[in-house]
């Protein structure tokens, strides 16, 4: 998959204001963070994640909304995503639900054995706790109210993508969040500026200055919203959508309270 030149800017319905309650569920996401991680996690992180995950959907919905339109579709299909993903590389999240999906099949690489054959993948034993995998399903109706507030249709193996990469961006973004918190947060990773719609990013923070702001509100036991986002920034390597997703987590929590 390629990058190429940075998408357009998200307007008109395509977008999902921040003033929309999130498809995903505060509780949800709790019971995300508790198949990972003991600790508590606060209202505001909860909400925080719940609105990263909303930005990263709506991305990748929109991008393979362009994608069908492109062929004079209006429904959207696999094929779709897989465009969206190649048309902006930011978008690639998720990655460990790509080796079991269709969707996904032949682009993570395929094992031959010294004879060319092709090696079948490992059986997956069945697990008690359950995986990000195993759980996508919990997150199907939010996938589709998404897709009503993006006036856009799928068939039902997109959703079923989308499901599955939400599940496992949503697990993933709770394992680094609990990282932080064990690691002590800035200390470690930075700190994180997000900025309100319509202002300019703030310049990136001297080096020397680091130190003086590295030491993480909190206890050990609690996540907290601030963990989110630098969570957010090690899921999201860089680009509009990682900033996006800051914003968004931010005015999110303000409009909630």
């Amino acid at each position: 998959m390629t990058a190429q030149s940075a998408r357009p800017e998200r307007s008109g319905p395509e977008t999902a204001s921040v003033m929309d309650v999130s498809p995903f569920k505060p509780s949800l996401v709790k019971a995300v963070f508790r198949d990972v991680t003991p600790m508590h996690v606060s209202r505001s992180a909860a909400w925080a994640a719940a609105s990263v995950t909303r930005t990263v959907l709506t991305e990748i919905i929109d991008g393979a909304r362009r994608a069908a339109a492109a062929e004079g579709r209006k429904k959207l299909t696999p094929g779709d995503l897989l465009s969206a993903i190649d048309r902006n590389v930011e978008l690639e999240v998720g990655g460990k639900w790509y080796d079991h999906s269709p969707t996904f099949q032949g682009l993570t690489g395929v094992l031959y054995d010294a004879e060319g054959v092709i090696v079948p993948s490992r059986k997956r034993s069945r697990s008690r706790k359950p995986s990000a995998v195993v759980g996508a399903h919990r997150f199907e109706a939010g996938v589709k109210k998404l897709l009503r507030s993006q006036r856009a249709t799928a068939v039902r193996a997109m959703v079923r993508d989308l499901d599955g990469i939400a599940s496992v961006f949503l697990t993933d973004l709770a394992r680094d969040a609990a990282m932080v918190v064990r690691e002590g947060g800035g200390k470690r990773f930075g700190t994180v500026t997000p900025v309100m719609s319509g202002e300019p990013a703030p310049p990136p923070f001297p080096k020397d200055s680091l130190p003086a702001l590295s030491a993480r509100r909190g206890d050990r036991r609690t996540i907290g919203r601030d963990d989110i986002l630098a969570a957010t920034t090690m899921q999201l390597f860089g680009g509009n959508l990682r900033q996006q997703a800051l914003t968004d987590a931010t005015q999110g929590w303000f409009l909630t309270t």
